[in-house]
This record gives C-alpha cells, sequence and structure tokens, in this order.
C-alpha cells in the first residue's frame, strides 16, 4: 500500500500529461496528421532512403535523390545496436506531434521533482513550459529533432543536480540516460546550447564544493558525470562517428577556396559567415515579447480579424467581407530585427510574473543559476545586435561558429523561467506564516511587472513601427497598404500591454487573496496555475492548431506530380535533374528524381560551391558532367515545362587528357572554360597516391565504351569495353568516406576530378567496375555502440541492486542543496 501510495500521485500527473497531450493535438484522434513544412521537405529528401528500405529490408546510408549524392546519416538513418534510440521511441508513444509535447511534459515535471516541488506544483509547471509558444510553433513548422532536444534537456539537468547533491548512483544512472536520449535526438545545436547552461550549473555547485573544502566530493562527482556522459556518448557512437565524419564535407567546415563567387579574395575563414551566423538575431528591445506576445507584431501571417485597419482598407477597396477577412488573415505585422518569424517566443507573463516573485522571495541560491542561464541565453540571442559578445563566441568559443540563427539560444531562456515561476510560487506558499515577507515580495514583483508594462505604454513614440520588409510593400502594394499596416502594429502593441498588464494584476489579486486569508491554499494554487496555461494556450492556438492537421494520405505524399514530372519519368535512364526554381533549397524535385537540389542545414560542401561558383552564372559545362539530363523552369507566362539537356555527358565516359593543377582554387577555376567530355582537371597536390599515372603525359584510350548495367544508392555497376588504358570520369558525387571502388572485384583506387566527380584508371579489356558504399564508421560505431549498451545495463542493474539492498540512506544530501537549493 505504501508503495501505492507514493507512486499514485505521480502515475496520475503521467496521465494528465497524455490527456492534455492528447486534447492539444485533438485531431490525431481522428486520424489527421500535422502537416510540417520542414517535414514535407524530409519527406522529399528521404523518399529514396525510404523506398529502398521498403523494397531492400536494409540501410543504404547514401541517397543520389538529394545535391547529387551524400550520406543519409543527417536523414534519419537507422543504424544497427540503436537500443537508446528504442528506449525513446517507447517513451514516445503517443501519435506525432501530442508524443513531443508529452516528452516537454514529462521531462520538466522530472526536473521540478529533483528541485523538491510537490507533484501538483510540478503538473502546473511542466504545462506552462510545454505551452512555452516557442516550444509549440517548432511543432507546428517541423523542427522535430529540436523538439526532441529540447524535451530531453531538463532531464539532463535534473541528473546534474542529484550527483551534485552527491546521490551520485540515481543521479549519475539519470545523466547517463538523459545525455544519451539527448544526444539520441540529433539535434546538436540545441544540445551544445544546454551544455553552456551546464557549464553555469556546474560552476555554481563547484564554487559550493570549494568553499566547503569539500574537494573529494567534487572530484566524485566530475567523476560520476564524466562516467555517465562516456557511456551516452558511446551508446551514441556510430551517429556521432558519422556526422562528425560527414561534417567534414559539408558546408559547416571551412572551404578550401581562398576565394569569393565574384573572384574578390575572401576575408571569413569560418565555415559559415558572421553574417549567416547571425541572420536571425533578436532585436533588444524585441525580448520583451517574451511578456507581451504580438509587442513587435507577432508574425508574419497574422490574423487580424474584422477589426483591423486592414479589413476596413479592403472593405474600402470594394473587397466583398468574406475577401476582406480572407485579405486579413495573414498580414505580416512583425516589424522585429529578424527575417522571418512564424511566432513570437512568448514565455507567459503569468510564467514571468511568478519568476520575478521567485528572485523576491525564495532564498534557495540555485535561483541566481536559472537567472543566469536565462539572461546569458537572452544576451546571445540578440546576435549582430550585441556584437560585442557574438564576435566573442565565434572568434573563440569552440563550435560556436557551427551553428546559425542565434536566436533559437532562447530555449535555455524558455527552460530557466517556468523553473524559477515553480520556485516563486512554492516559497510564496511557504512563507505563509511570514505574511510580511509574502506581501513586500508580492507588493515588489507587482510594482517590477506594472511598471515594465507601463514604461513600454509611455515608451511607443520611441519605435517606428517598421518592418525590414515596409519598403518592398510600399513598391508593391502602396502607401495605404503600408500606413494600414503601422496602424494594425500599433493596435496589436497596445492590445498585448493591456492583455499582459491585465494577467498580472489578476494573478497579483488571487495571491493578495490568499494572503488575506480568502483563498485556500489549493484553490489558490488552482487558479494561479489555470491563469498560468490559458495565458500561453490561447497564444499557441493562434498558431498552431487543428487547422493544421491534415489526412494522412497528404503527409506521406506531400509533393504532388506536375506534368513536368510526369514527362521526365518516362525516361528510365539514370540521370539528374535541377530544378531551377527550387534554387537548391527544395526537396520538391527529389521526391521524383535524382535531383541536384534539396533541403538540409548542412548540405555536401562542394555541391553548393558548385552551384555558388559554376551553376548559378550558368555555367552548362558543369551541368553536362553533372549528367543534369532535365532542368525544370518557367516560360514567360509562368509555366512550367521540363527542357532537355542534350549534351549531358551521362553516367561514365572516357577522357583523353588530364589537367593538373596544384590547389582547389585552382580546380575551381579550371571549371570556368574546359570541355569536361575530353579532360578531367585533377588536383595532382593532394592526391596523387590514387592517380600515380596523373604525371604521365599521355593520351588516354576514348574509343571504348563504358555504360551503367546496376544502379541503387549505395551499389552501381558498369561495364568497360575498351581496347588500351582508359580514364573514365563518372559522374558521380566522390566521397572518401565509404565508397570503395572495384574492377572485376579487385579493390582499386578511385580519386575525385572536376571538384567533386569520380574517375579511376581502366586497364584495356573488357571488364566489370562496381562501386559499393560500406562505411567503416557504421560498423566501428556500430560496436562501441553495442559495447557502451551494454555497459549502461550492467551499471543501471549494479547501481539498483546496490541502492535496494547495500544503502539505507547513508548518504546525506549535499548540505548547501538542502539549506539553499
Amino acid at each position: 500500500m505504501k508503495i501505492v501510495n507514493k507512486f499514485y500521485p505521480h502515475a496520475l500527473v503521467i496521465l494528465g500529461f497524455i490527456l492534455v497531450s492528447l486534447i492539444y493535438f485533438y485531431p490525431v484522434l481522428q486520424g489527421k496528421q500535422i502537416f510540417q513544412s520542414d517535414i514535407a521537405q524530409y519527406t522529399g529528401m528521404a523518399k529514396e532512403q525510404n523506398d529502398f528500405r521498403a523494397t531492400e529490408h536494409s540501410e543504404p546510408y547514401w541517397t543520389n535523390s538529394a545535391f547529387g549524392g551524400m550520406p543519409t546519416y543527417q536523414l534519419g538513418a537507422n543504424y544497427p545496436n540503436d537500443y537508446v534510440g528504442k528506449i525513446d521511441d517507447a517513451l514516445r508513444f503517443l501519435p506525432r506531434p501530442a508524443d513531443y509535447l508529452f516528452l516537454y511534459f514529462l521531462g520538466f515535471y522530472g526536473l521540478l521533482l529533483v528541485l523538491k516541488t510537490d507533484p501538483l506544483k510540478a503538473f502546473i509547471g511542466a504545462i506552462a513550459f510545454g505551452f512555452s509558444t516557442y516550444l509549440i510553433i517548432i511543432l507546428g513548422v517541423g523542427h522535430n529533432a529540436k523538439a526532441h532536444a529540447i524535451a530531453y534537456m531538463p532531464l539532463v539537468i535534473a541528473g546534474f543536480i542529484l550527483v551534485f547533491q552527491k546521490k551520485y548512483i540515481w543521479g549519475g544512472l539519470l545523466t547517463m540516460f538523459a545525455v544519451a536520449l539527448e544526444i539520441n535526438a540529433n539535434h546538436f545545436q540545441m544540445t551544445y546550447y544546454l551544455l553552456i547552461f551546464l557549464l553555469v550549473l556546474s560552476g555554481y555547485f563547484a564554487f559550493n564544493f570549494i568553499k566547503e573544502k569539500e574537494y573529494k566530493s567534487l572530484l566524485t562527482a566530475i567523476g560520476v558525470l564524466a562516467l555517465a556522459g562516456i557511456f551516452a556518448i558511446g551508446a551514441n557512437a556510430t551517429n556521432l562517428m558519422a556526422t562528425s565524419e560527414y561534417a567534414k564535407f559539408s558546408t559547416r567546415s571551412n572551404s578550401e577556396l581562398t576565394f569569393n563567387p565574384d573572384g574578390s579574395k575572401k576575408t571569413n575563414e569560418n565555415a559559415l559567415s558572421r553574417e549567416y551566423i547571425t541572420e536571425y538575431s533578436y532585436g533588444i528591445a524585441e525580448s520583451f515579447n517574451l511578456i507581451a506576445p504580438r509587442l513587435f507584431g507577432g508574425s508574419n501571417h497574422e490574423n487580424l480579424g474584422k477589426d483591423s485597419r486592414m479589413y476596413a482598407l479592403a472593405i474600402e477597396k470594394g473587397a466583398t467581407e468574406s475577401q476582406a477577412q480572407d485579405f486579413a488573415s495573414a498580414m505580416p505585422t512583425y516589424w522585429g530585427d529578424q527575417p522571418i518569424v512564424a511566432a513570437p517566443a512568448y514565455i507567459g507573463v503569468v510564467v514571468f510574473f511568478l519568476a520575478v516573485l521567485a528572485l523576491f522571495i525564495d532564498d534557495r541560491k540555485i535561483k541566481y543559476v536559472f537567472l543566469a542561464g536565462a539572461l546569458i541565453s537572452l544576451v546571445l540571442s540578440w546576435g549582430k545586435n550585441f556584437s560585442l559578445l557574438t564576435d566573442f563566441f565565434i572568434d573563440y568559443v569552440p563550435m560556436y561558429d557551427k551553428f546559425r540563427a542565434v536566436s533559437s539560444i532562447q530555449v535555455i531562456l524558455e527552460l530557466c523561467f517556468p523553473v524559477l515561476a515553480v520556485m516563486g510560487l512554492q516559497s510564496f506558499f511557504k512563507a505563509k506564516e511570514d505574511a510580511k515577507l509574502q506581501q513586500k515580495a508580492l507588493v515588489q514583483t507587482g510594482v517590477f511587472g506594472l511598471g515594465t508594462i507601463l514604461i513600454f505604454v509611455f515608451a511607443k513614440s520611441m519605435f517606428h513601427f517598421t518592418g525590414v520588409n515596409d519598403e518592398y510593400y510600399l513598391q508593391s502594394q502602396g502607401p495605404e497598404f503600408v500606413d494600414a499596416l503601422k496602424e494594425d502594429r500599433i493596435s496589436l502593441y497596445y492590445a498585448d500591454l493591456l492583455r499582459s498588464g491585465f494577467f498580472i494584476v489578476l494573478t497579483f489579486g488571487i495571491l493578495w487573496l490568499f494572503i488575506k486569508n480568502k483563498l485556500a491554499q489549493n484553490t489558490t494554487l488552482i487558479i494561479v496555475g489555470l491563469l498560468m496555461i490559458f495565458d500561453l494556450f490561447f497564444v499557441d492556438k493562434k498558431y498552431v492548431s487543428a487547422k493544421d492537421f491534415v489526412s494522412p494520405v497528404q503527409i506521406a505524399a506531400p509533393f504532388q506530380e506536375t506534368p513536368s514530372d510526369a514527362k521526365i519519368l518516362e525516361d528510365t535512364t539514370h540521370y539528374r535533374v535541377f530544378e531551377v526554381n527550387g534554387n537548391m533549397s527544395s526537396a520538391r524535385a527529389s521526391y521524383f528524381h535524382h535531383s541536384l537540389g534539396g533541403y538540409h542545414a548542412a548540405k555536401p560542401r562542394r555541391i553548393q560551391q558548385l552551384f555558388d561558383y559554376q551553376i548559378a552564372k550558368n555555367n552548362m559545362e558543369v551541368l553536362d558532367m553533372l549528367n543534369v539530363k532535365y532542368i525544370i523552369q518557367t516560360d514567360k507566362e509562368g509555366k512550367e515545362f521540363p527542357a532537355i539537356n542534350p549534351n549531358a555527358n551521362g553516367n561514365a565516359w572516357f577522357v583523353s587528357a588530364v589537367k593538373l593543377v596544384n590547389k582547389p582554387d585552382d580546380v575551381m577555376k579550371a571549371l570556368d572554360h574546359i570541355d569536361t567530355k575530353r579532360v578531367a582537371v585533377f588536383n595532382v597536390h593532394e592526391h596523387e597516391a590514387k592517380f600515380t599515372n596523373a604525371r604521365m603525359k599521355k593520351q588516354w584510350d576514348t574509343t571504348g565504351t563504358i555504360q551503367v548495367v546496376q544502379y541503387k544508392p549505395n551499389y552501381i555497376k558498369y561495364k568497360s569495353d575498351n581496347e588500351k588504358d582508359a580514364l573514365a570520369v563518372f559522374s558521380e558525387i566522390y566521397y572518401p568516406k565509404g565508397w570503395n571502388a572495384y574492377i572485376d572485384g579487385k579493390l582499386t583506387d578511385h580519386f575525385p576530378v572536376d571538384y567533386v566527380l569520380r574517375a579511376m584508371e581502366i586497364p584495356g579489356g573488357q571488364h566489370t567496375i562496381e562501386f559499393k558504399f560500406e562505411p567503416q564508421v557504421v560498423k566501428t560505431g556500430s560496436l562501441i555502440t553495442l559495447a557502451s549498451s551494454i555497459g549502461m545495463l550492467l551499471l543501471l542493474i549494479g547501481g539498483v541492486y546496490f541502492e535496494r539492498f547495500f544503502r539505507k540512506d547513508s548518504q546525506s544530501p549535499y548540505k548547501e542543496t538542502q539549506k539553499n537549493n
């Protein structure tokens, strides 16, 4: 009975999380699925991979349907021995995206329990965290990996806190599994931001250990965390190793080229330019969107409704009520510093109010860790608007320059503020014996909250309410449109300040009634909790709602075949397609064809460079060598059609000569003017070991034939027939980490030519040539993953056994944590 009494509140809470997740995303109960734009692009990229799995019942680890060819390591590849992934699958048992919302709740609930919060307050806090607007909107647009990683952040933090509280076994086990799940979520930018916060958290505890001269305990904690981290990393070894390997060939790695596409000398050595990294930088004043959602206009597609100036303008122009309502339903009211925003990053004004209350009333010093985490993430999210700090991080902090969209570091703030809010609520009720303290803290919080709102009310004249795209709207829509847009932006500004002020007054009033013994504690808690949740819920519904759900058929096939696609698919040979309108940033063509374009955050670097330096300048010779047989473009009337490229080089061909150069710059420049059907450009300085006959001034035999006889994503077979030694060039992307070449079954060197293609020497006679994708990184990583997973299981069994049979609460919690956390 004791066990039942101990665990039934948590069981009820988990059931509550399931119900809330399903109710919020209720269309999943009707069999519908949410349409996520990024996932639609992913589906296009992964189509060939998924088809291969269905027919071959194995993993290809390579796809030819995007960017001319790339590994599938970041396209949802399934690796052997991924037992952490199976644990994750078990936790995400609800239909998507309810599964991620449930994970938000569950992880945050675990953190609050570690912070000694009772189940009801922890339940309310977890719901508030999960309904933070940013966390909902990323589910709406399809940033699933990001949501996945964020969901496990609280559990990692909880594990660290337990370890530093000297609960080494339980803390170590929780940290080990939470970090393993965090890494398995496969969004390294979010994990990187979590590490920044963990450094702050660890520094706080380390300082206290050192102050108390508990050096042994500090070393023990560090050792436990290190051991947990080693096994967690090991259990994800295949993915980490494969990703690290591919990263060196992606746009996230430094370029070999020393000049820009326009010929000017490069001044930036970073893989990503400073401008690209900081393109999405939060405005400093815009940060107050956190407490008033549409202070800076909300989003680029706000529904303004019938009371808006835009609606009135449409009516004035002769539109019907229905037309005017439709016109005003997606207005670009956002006027902040970022290029585009799908929704404001709103944490909830009630959450903000209670977090400030924590600073005045909670005596646990760990509150400053969460405050510091929030402030650090806030100032880093300003990016180019606070260049002094941002430039320092880009130049000196390892790996910071590998990630873009610096504004997304606010996920740490969006985690820290709900923690502080629950701490504030918890401490407020604990101080019921000290009414003066309660009153003083509540009044201070109220003055601070309402004062902030009033400052913005009176500071309205300091803002221009002009967006970065208003000049375009002025030219395309006219001054009346822009004037109406500004008028509606001002209306949203005042409306949301008034809304936030109302919630502050309401929350203040409820807590004041509790102080005056007009409301019971549980009643007060429930009312404040409902205010906190409803505040967020109704903002979330503006941006992600039932209208975003569609039939499963539409999700499974997000792209519809066009007449151009149908015409191209009549050709059953092997070739590539280039969709001009996709501009290398759309996976629509990848869904139907072997495409030169695609959609990915880390594109193959060299194919992107080839586009920037050659294809964008209409160098058809480069399209020829890439075997682009069809180019989807539009005519003057805007009608799409597939243009046939009769000069495509084909799948493979023999060249008569080799142009030797000594650096990547020279290879790229040589492609400006070259006949790729006759000459191959070879970097002899870097790759001579694989092409020992490169310096021989000889005419290679071009009279033979070479053709494809079998073509799969990870296997290509050719037949060649040539009298003398020949040099074959293949229109396949050169990737040295996994592709092996065989002539008549014998492993043979192949090497890069023409910046991105493969080539190899073919001896005279008739031969079978095979390319097989056999990535050693998957084999090695899988063994490490298996060993680490077994180690994690043994540690779990040993830890539970030790705690169950050999421990009788012999370790007291870290005393500073007991007193001040």
